[in-house]
């Protein structure tokens, strides 16, 4: 031993082949045992180094890799052997010296003991599913595994399982991150008390090796790194990483052994001493030399340079490594920051030079430029993660790396390198290819460190976080930055981000802003930032990059060729990277102590701002035809009002601006309202759709509440401190309608054109509705906002509960206020809304749970100010006030159509009760007096929404009137402004009753007005007192604006005047192509008030039709708010407004009533202007378009309705099922059909056949049935298996098995029937063509080159009437109609006459009226269908005999095909014929064809004489003991075969069509013969003793009158027939099994015998049906027996039906029943002598099926979630990717997956192949959906696991819990059955064996 440790230490020799391993092993072992105990010594200096020796001996760093890149320098290196060996070995090592000579899985379990496990932290990757519970969250980034989650108590929680994206760890047991009342089971118990200190020992070693092993990670990491031109490529670092996989799952493993192990690898990694002696490449070592340079190398090309100057590190060492940033290690590198960083961006944006006028802005502190260059590595922790970064953050490296998290030392000491490090990852992520994946990488680590507030706040402190992430985001940005083109394109000195760069295309900057958010919600750290004055200069800065980005430009020439789609960028970035820090601020500022950073925010939002105004060289008119719809600073600055006003009491005007500054704020954010305006007129449609798109994107509910809802808040703040008269000119301006607000009857716009006005004039008035109605920010509490969202979005359309979560705008930071879901959520919810529960049509569309608003919701909250507001679409307004006008119809509260009803707001906050003051200002006034004018007197371009939108502004006007009647202008001096010549006072309630008798309007000269006289020139007074009469003068809303602009400059600033006058001046002279305007005088003589009430008049179309309410009752004007004119149209408006109009002045009523008194005179007769008429005539020939349009609708749709009638018969009960059989008189005998695409109506005829349109396709269903009424249950543990062996499919092949091992193959095809499995089902649509017609037709499919969901080639199509999905034509056989058959009419012939009949006419072969020698086109179709049906299944479902391409197959195919047939049609009745009636497919069956051609086919193969087994029925035979019986198999005796397929072979044999009485006699015959199997039956299933008494019991009644009619005497008979063989000979053990524990008594023996017949007895019904059309009589389900019985003829007409129904009486024997048993039996006796066991179960035959049934499914889809998404696929042993599992027969699949893919077809479609003939059900797993397979094609179907709310989830998004829905599995189930996937599903698509 101490010889090895010599030769161990003996130095640096290249290792060489030593011993071979397992002797290796053992000298291994020693050596660690001799090393441990070495060291263990007190003294172990000698220990040390020989163990020292040895690791560099076994690590050495140079071989491996050197050999894998192969280089000459790995000759030099000197290595032997392949790289996979020597690191083999070397782990080997490590792992015998951890274990100091142990074993090391004992070594491994010995450390875990001592595991004090207080933590989970289990590391997941992406696709993991997870949990997250809010309930037990304090940090929204929460999340458990699933071992965790189900051990902890969840119930009634608000958690939801999820698929992670980036990764995650679990973060149960830690109280930082979720509550103690979360933690599971095991990490509730804090353990640490009682866990042992770890002996010293145990870890020796490991303290040892683990240093030398992490650094040979690291040197190789180092080694394999090597800087190419451009970036190492994808595939070297991966080569490396691959040859690294050993040694680093080694790492994982150690980290998974618990805690004692962590402790010892934080140590290591965090110990500086032990890192400087291993790699400051000082040593005598060139290999350690070396792999230090390449690490300088390394970090150079990283653009970081190392503290120290390279050539003198080893002195500088002391002085300079006091800290990471250390500044004066950092003055040596300064003079080659700036190439390093230049070199470092990427040169090719061309605007390098203005991007490096911003840098050096803000590189002026050395700190920042230290956060970004310099990084020094003191320990492997740091160096270890700068190579992750390096590799871009390898899957393996970053799961080790967290597996450690646990350690708390470790979690504070990685958290501050990964912080020191950040500036890296930024670069490095910048630069990656795969940026998308080390984003996710990125954010797995940074969300384990940040979410913990304690951690982060002491990184904020110690390293400062902060500071750090604030520059690397300011940087990263900086990139990209362009010169921004808002307002002055030459001038702007603003430069904003390019939305098209990939850096925000890509949203590469997600990991670094998810980070910054992430801080920001701990209240710590925030309140840092929000205090730190120069953090937030720095951020209003980086906002200020997103001011005005992605600007449009309104094309106005031709339309653009390239539409950009920049905006998606934009928005996220605005979203992401400035709504949701904000968010975050906010949710500190709540309180007043938080006052002072709302005014540090409010203070430096202001600077940028008026920095960003002087950029743009902005003054006071923006720039036409530009918008941005990015404002963050107006958006920051506004959020911060709201909240200060809201929650921290602050005094509003202390942190507003001067004037001058608020008029500059307003002018943006309203020309985003203008521009929406105008887009939604379409004056931007040359810009493309996506313009549209950013319109919507603005209000869209995941942006509004960052984006409009501000900017309207804003505005509205505006206006509270502005001049009203300002403001409100400001804003028709804005929307280009000033021109319009005129007198006259014709105007000049010269900045809009006319089509445009109506819209913008609308947009104008709404806008200032919303502005004056909307208290989202200026009043309303957070309950009461959620309630207005709700309630806006539920009246749009019923909504699901997802989709309202969705659409009602939380604020974007999780961690403020409303939660998705949460108490309010849903209390509000159940107080507006009802819950509708999905229904289901069969085959309509799945629905879902939906909730829809309560009645009162509609009377008292309807709000379409919040609907308008909240509108993507402009036809969700539409919606609402559809479904409010179907509400009052329906509630009998008005019967017309509604206008939208006025709601009554919240009360203002006092800080903003300046808004009101809009309302009673002049200007406003003026304006609605002019609109109200022009209504009335129809000029152009009004419309009745203009109209609607005055109203409520009026209406506004008088609920928000000033308490006094004063005129509170009178005291303000200045000039006379010429508005005051309109009004007098600003006050709405007296202004409505000013008359104005005269107007001056600016007119055309071509204006009618010009040519009337002027009412001045008749007038008595002279012009000067005139004017001052009441003349009002002309009004110009653009004067009044600028004078107001220019008092205000003024006052603030005289300087500014020279500035301003010029501009001003120039922008608006009016462009000379205008005609000249001349003035006009107006003769008026109105008030609003009077105009109101011709309003009235002439909205009512009557005279005098306002009658004031309050002369009948005075009490209405002391309470005006009355429900009858709460809902109505606009002449219930007018009415409320002049009854509130009374209410609140005694003048105003008096003038109402005087108004109303002076009798109107008549309306003169209008003389329309051509204008007006256009617009008349426009709403009339609507109206008459649209009665037009009705017209022809109900024409087309009565021609429709005749046609079908015609193309289908009427007088068929159903009429919507086609018949192909017309009833005709008695006569007539051949049959008539329609072909659908000729529509010719003609018999089918040799030459030109008709057939059905029908669908082959094969089917398991039946094979699916079992014998208990129960549904097998879905295995979801691993006990629960389903073995398909009790299948009608299974049990009927090891019958046919059994019988072929015995008897003659051919005789056994005949005994049986096939089909069960892959049987091929015949369905049809009723309708009918001529083949001919079908082929032309599947020609034009053919050349049709649309993609059809089906494929021609294959002969698929849709019926050409129905759209039936079709892929064959069955040739209707010529002949007559099945009603009036000749041969129906019964004979009186005997039995035995018909036996012979019968048996001729099947000895004849080919008897057919057809004559198959000569090919007609109907033989010729009849074959082409035989072999399409041939081809609908696989070879495998078509071939059982021994001999391949026996004729006998084909033989037993066909006959088969028509039992699957009738036997599937069984199942769609239920089961049983009790119900009757015509057959449930109606007259779509087409048996009656299919019997034709199979009867055909049939009849080629004549069956020898000899073998019919018709003789065997028929015929006694001499008995001969067969003397040949050894030599051949022997036929297969009578009494086993089935007698069901006897029946199809007997009548399918004989030539069609069949005479009824040759039918009866044939189905007599085969009664007596399955009755005598029934009795064999029972026989063998009783004991031996009820055997024995029966014996004798029947041999007593034998010599009776009726005793072949008795089931005694018969019974005894067989039983003592068979007895003569060795069938009832059994060995003991099996006597116990057979015995059947019921008593036998006569009822019960009688009701099995019923039983056992009863099968026969329905599909022998049902083929009657069929082939003679006789209708099924419906009876109870005890008396089916009978009636069928009596209907097919074997009762004889005179049974009586007092005593108790007997089932013998049935019988008719043909020959003396004692002599043909005898004679049967006599088959089995022979049979028996030699395989009794086989002999006795052939006898016993399972005809009792119950219906086919899915799998039942559990209640709670978690249950079958958490067993399959985790469960390994049997084929390949893989958890598959997406797992699927056979709802038919549970087997569990691969969906798509390549693994178990065989000849070119996935594992899901092969079994579709194999489990259902080509009908696979699958429920997907990880979808909860459920799909179709249908041969080529599949579909989705939908999902049976619906939430509490309804609702599917699919893919799991929402991972709420999903509970089975009944009815949708039902459905899923009946359309199974049913075989109506084709036709009920419509999106079906090929899936090209993928699936």
């Amino acid at each position: 031993m101490a010889a090895a440790a010599a030769a161990a230490v003996g130095g640096q020799q290249p290792s060489q082949p030593e011993l071979p391993a397992s002797g290796l092993a053992l000298d291994k072992a020693a050596t660690a045992a001799h090393l441990k105990a070495a060291l263990s010594r007190p003294d172990n200096r000698a220990g040390a180094e020989e163990l020292q020796a040895l690791l560099e001996r076994v690590l050495s760093a140079e071989r491996p890799l050197a050999a894998a890149a192969g280089g000459e320098d790995a000759a030099a290196a000197g290595g032997g052997g392949g790289p996979g060996a020597a690191e083999e070995e070397a782990l080997e090592w490590c792992k015998c010296l951890l274990a100091g000579g142990g074993g090391y899985d004992e070594f491994c379990a010995a450390v875990r003991a001592y595991d004090p496990a207080a933590l989970c932290g289990l590391v997941w990757t992406a696709n993991f599913v997870a949990y997250r519970c809010r309930t037990c969250g304090i940090s929204p980034c929460m999340s458990l595994c699933a071992e965790c989650f189900h051990q902890g108590d969840h119930t009634g929680h608000d958690f939801n399982m999820f698929r992670s994206q980036a990764g995650g760890a679990c973060d149960c047991g830690d109280s930082n991150v979720m509550r103690e009342s979360g933690f599971c089971k095991r990490h509730q118990i804090k353990s640490s008390s009682n866990i042992p200190c770890v002996p010293k020992d145990l870890l020796m070693m490991s303290e040892f090796v683990l240093p030398r092993f992490i650094f040979c990670l690291i040197q190789y990491l180092r080694e394999g790194y090597n800087e190419p031109a451009d970036g190492p490529s994808e595939k070297d670092l991966n080569k490396v990483l691959q040859l690294l996989e050993p040694q680093i799952s080694f790492l994982e493993d150690l980290t998974k052994m618990g805690g004692a192990m962590r402790s010892v690898l934080t140590q290591v990694l965090t110990n500086q001493q032990n890192y400087k002696d291993l790699t400051s490449g000082l040593g005598e070592n060139a290999c350690v030399k070396k792999s230090h340079e390449k690490y300088l190398i390394a970090l150079k090309s990283s653009g970081l340079t190392y503290p120290e100057d390279k050539l003198v590190y080893g002195v500088q060492e002391q002085s300079a490594g006091t800290s990471s940033l250390a500044v004066q290690g950092f003055v040596g590198a300064t003079g080659t920051l700036g190439q390093v960083d230049s070199s470092d961006e990427d040169d090719q944006d061309g605007s390098q030079g203005l991007g490096k006028r911003k840098r050096v802005k803000l590189s002026s502190g050395t700190k920042d430029q230290s956060i970004m260059d310099v990084l020094k590595h003191k320990s492997f922790l740091e160096e270890l993660l700068f190579w992750t970064i390096k590799y871009e953050f390898p899957q393996k490296m970053v799961t080790f790396l967290l597996n450690m998290l646990p350690d708390q030392e470790y979690k504070v000491a990685f958290t501050k390198t990964f912080v020191q490090h950040y500036a890296f990852i930024m670069k490095t992520l910048k630069k990656s290819h795969e940026s998308d994946t080390m984003s996710n990488r990125i954010v797995h680590i940074s969300v384990q460190l940040f979410s913990n507030e304690e951690l982060a706040r002491q990184v904020t402190e110690e390293c400062q976080l902060l500071d750090i992430m604030v520059t690397v985001l300011l940087y990263m940005m900086e990139s990209c930055l362009i010169k921004s083109e808002l307002q002055d394109e030459e001038n702007s000195l603003h430069v904003v981000v390019n939305c098209g760069e990939a850096l925000l295309k890509n949203n590469t900057y997600w990991p670094l802003v998810s980070d910054f958010i992430n801080i920001l919600s701990h209240q710590s750290v925030a309140k840092r930032f929000l205090e730190d004055h120069g953090l937030l200069v720095t951020w209003m800065n980086f906002v200020s990059f997103f001011q005005g980005m992605n600007l449009n430009k309104r094309e106005l020439n031709e339309h653009v060729e390239f539409e950009s789609q920049t905006y998606y960028a934009a928005f996220a970035a605005e979203l992401e990277a400035c709504a949701q820090p904000m968010w975050g601020l906010l949710s500190h500022c709540k309180v007043r102590e938080t006052q002072e950073y709302t005014r540090n925010v409010v203070r430096y939002c202001l600077e940028a701002l008026q920095d960003w105004f002087d950029a743009i060289n902005f003054v006071d008119e923006p720039a036409p035809n530009q918008v941005t719809f990015h404002l963050p600073l107006h958006r920051y600055y506004a959020m911060f009002l709201s909240k200060a006003v809201k929650c921290q009491e602050l005094d509003l005007d202390s942190v507003l601006p001067d004037q001058e500054m608020l008029m500059k704020l307003m002018i943006h954010p309203l020309q985003i309202q203008a521009s929406l305006a105008e887009i939604h007129s379409n004056m931007w449609v040359r810009n493309g759709l996506q313009i549209k798109g950013q319109a919507m994107t603005y209000v869209q509910s995941h942006f509004c509440n960052s984006m409009i809802d501000p900017d309207i808040y804003l505005l509205q703040v505006c206006a509270s401190r502005l001049d009203p008269d300002y403001f409100i000119s400001s804003v028709f301006e804005r929307f280009k309608v000033v021109d319009l607000l005129t007198m006259a009857s014709q105007h000049q716009n010269t900045v809009l054109d006319a089509e445009h006005e109506r819209s913008m004039l609308e947009g104008a008035l709404t806008f200032l509705v919303i502005l004056l109605s909307l208290r989202l920010h200026l009043g309303m509490s957070d309950d009461e906002i959620l309630r207005a969202e709700m309630v806006a979005q539920l009246c749009m359309n019923d909504r699901t509960h997802s989709s309202l979560l969705d659409l009602i705008p939380e604020n974007p930071n999780p961690k403020s206020g409303i939660i998705p879901g949460s108490y309010s959520f849903e209390s509000v919810l159940s107080a507006v809304a009802d819950f509708k529960a999905p229904v289901f049509e069969p085959g309509g569309s799945m629905q879902q749970g939906m909730y829809t608003p309560k009645a009162e919701v509609w009377d008292q909250e309807f709000d379409p100010v919040m609907v308008i507001l909240r509108t993507v679409y402009r036809r969700d307004v539409q919606s609402a006030m559809d479904r409010y006008t179907a509400f009052l119809k329906q509630s009998g509260k008005f019967p017309g159509n509604p206008w939208p009803p006025y709601k009554k707001r919240t009360s203002l906050h006092p800080s903003y009760k300046g808004l009101m003051r809009l309302l009673h200002c002049k200007t406003l006034h003026i304006v609605l007096f002019t609109l109200l004018y022009k209504i009335l007197m129809d000029h152009q371009n009004l419309s009745e929404h203009v109209l609607c939108m005055v109203l409520y502004l009026i209406e506004l006007g008088l609920e928000n009137s000033a308490e006094e009647e004063s005129d509170e202008e009178a005291s303000v001096g200045g000039p006379e402004r010429c508005h005051d010549s309109w009004f007098p006072g600003s006050n709405l309630v007296s202004n409505m009753r000013h008359f104005i008798n005269y107007v001056r309007v600016r007119v055309p000269e071509t204006a009618p007005e010009v040519k009337r006289d002027s009412p001045a020139s008749t007038s008595s007074d002279n012009l000067g007192s005139f004017q001052n009469s009441g003349t009002a003068q002309v009004f110009s809303l653009v004067a009044e604006r600028r004078k107001k602009f220019q008092e205000i400059i003024n006052r603030s600033s005289s300087e500014a005047n020279q500035v301003v006058r010029p501009k001003t001046s120039s922008k608006w002279s009016a462009p000379g192509s205008a005609p000249q305007l001349t003035t006009a005088i107006l003769e008026i003589k109105e008030s609003i008030l009077s105009l109101l009430i011709k309003l009235h008049h002439k909205l009512s179309g009557k005279q005098n039709s306002y009658y004031p309410p309050w002369l009948d009752d005075i009490e209405i004007l002391i309470q005006p708010e009355i429900p009858k004119y709460s809902h109505g149209d606009g002449i219930t408006a007018v009415e409320r407004i002049l009854l509130k109009a009374a209410s609140q002045s005694r003048m105003n009523k008096r003038i109402i009533e005087e108004i109303c008194r002076k009798v109107t005179p008549p309306v003169p007769p209008k003389k329309v202007t051509a204008a007006e008429k256009k617009t008349l005539d426009k709403e009339e020939r609507r109206q008459k378009a649209r009665e037009r349009q009705q017209k022809l609708l109900a024409e087309f749709a009565s021609r429709q309705k005749s046609f079908m009638e015609t193309a289908m018969d009427v007088d068929s009960p159903e009429n919507d099922i086609p018949m192909e059989i017309t009833t005709a008189e008695p006569q007539v005998s051949e049959a008539v059909y329609d072909c659908v695409i000729c529509g010719q109506s003609g018999p089918s005829s040799e030459d030109r056949p008709t057939g059905l349109v029908v669908l082959l396709q094969a089917s398991s269903v039946l094979g699916q049935c079992r014998d208990n009424v129960e549904p097998k249950k879905l295995p979801i543990t691993e006990e629960e298996q389903i073995y398909p062996w009790d299948t009608c499919a299974a049990v009927h092949d090891v019958r046919l098995s059994l019988l072929q091992r015995y008897f003659k193959d051919s005789s056994c095809l005949l005994a049986v029937s096939i089909g069960w499995e892959g049987g091929v089902y015949v369905q049809t649509c009723g309708h009918t063509l001529h083949i001919d017609c079908h082929k032309s037709y599947m020609e034009s499919l053919r050349n049709d080159q649309v993609l059809q969901g089906f494929s021609v080639d294959k002969g698929e199509f849709t019926c050409p009437l129905c759209r039936q999905f079709a892929n064959s034509v069955l040739p209707c056989y010529p002949g007559s109609n099945v009603e009036n058959n000749p041969w129906q009419r019964p004979s009186n012939k005997s039995i035995q006459d018909l036996i012979k009949e019968v048996e001729e006419l099947q000895g004849r072969p080919g008897a057919f009226p057809v004559s198959i020698s000569s090919e007609t086109n109907l033989s010729k179709e009849m074959e082409s269908v035989m072999k399409d049906i041939k081809n609908t299944t696989q070879k495998k479902y078509r071939d059982y005999s021994k001999t391949p391409g026996s004729p006998d197959n084909d033989f037993l195919f066909m006959y088969s095909v028509a039992r699957t047939n009738l036997e599937l049609e069984l199942i769609h009745r239920g089961g049983n014929l009790c119900s009757g009636g015509a057959s449930t497919a109606g007259k779509r069956s087409c048996l009656n064809q299919l019997f034709h051609v199979l009867a055909l086919h049939m009849r080629l193969y004549s069956i020898d004489s000899e073998y019919n087994p018709w003789r065997k029925l028929t015929q006694l035979e001499e008995m001969n003991p067969q003397l040949g019986y050894e030599e051949q198999q022997p036929e297969v005796p009578i009494l086993y075969h089935d007698v069901t397929s006897l029946l199809l072979i007997q009548i399918l044999m004989m030539p069609q069509p069949l005479r009824k009485d040759h039918f009866t006699c044939i189905v007599k015959v085969l009664f007596t013969l399955l009755y005598t199997q029934a009795l064999a039956e029972l026989s063998v299933k009783c004991s031996e003793e009820d055997r024995s008494a029966w014996k004798h019991a029947g041999a007593l009644k034998k010599s009776t009158c009726d005793a072949e009619k008795s089931y005694e005497v018969l019974l005894s008979f067989v039983i003592s027939e068979l007895s003569k063989g060795k069938l009832y000979h059994e060995e003991g053990t099996q006597e116990c099994a057979m015995v059947n524990p019921i008593a036998w008594s006569p009822e019960s023996m009688e009701k099995y015998l019923q039983d056992f017949c009863l099968p026969f007895l329905r599909i022998t019904s049902l083929l009657q049906h069929h082939l003679f059309g006789e209708d099924l009589p419906s009876c109870q389900e005890e008396e089916e027996f009978s009636v069928l019985a009596s209907c097919l003829g074997l009762l004889p007409t005179f049974y009586q039906t007092e005593h108790p129904f007997i089932s013998a009486s049935c019988l008719d024997w043909p020959v003396p029943a004692f002599d043909i048993i005898t004679q049967w039996c006599f088959e089995i006796k022979s049979f028996t002598e030699r395989h009794a066991e086989q002999g006795k179960a052939l006898l016993i035959q399972e005809s009792k099926w119950k219906l086919p049934h899915l799998l039942q499914l559990p209640e709670n889809y978690n249950t079958i979630f958490q067993y399959y998404h985790r469960k390994t696929c049997s084929v390949c042993t893989k958890v598959p990717k997406d797992p699927a599992v056979c709802l038919v027969c549970g087997t569990f699949v691969c969906l798509k997956g390549l693994c178990c893919k065989q000849q070119s077809y996935c594992e899901c479609v092969l079994h579709s192949q194999n489990c259902g003939a080509g009908t696979g059900i699958f429920l997907l797993i990880n979808a909860s959906v459920i799909i179709i397979i249908r041969g080529h094609r599949f579909c989705l179907w939908g999902s049976v696991y619906l939430d509490a709310h309804g609702e599917e989830d699919r893919d799991l998004r929402r991972g709420k819990p999903l509970y089975i829905c009944k009815e949708r599995y039902k459905v899923l189930e009946q359309q199974w059955i049913s075989h109506t996937f084709d036709h009920i599903n419509k999106r079906w698509g090929p899936h090209y064996n993928g699936l």
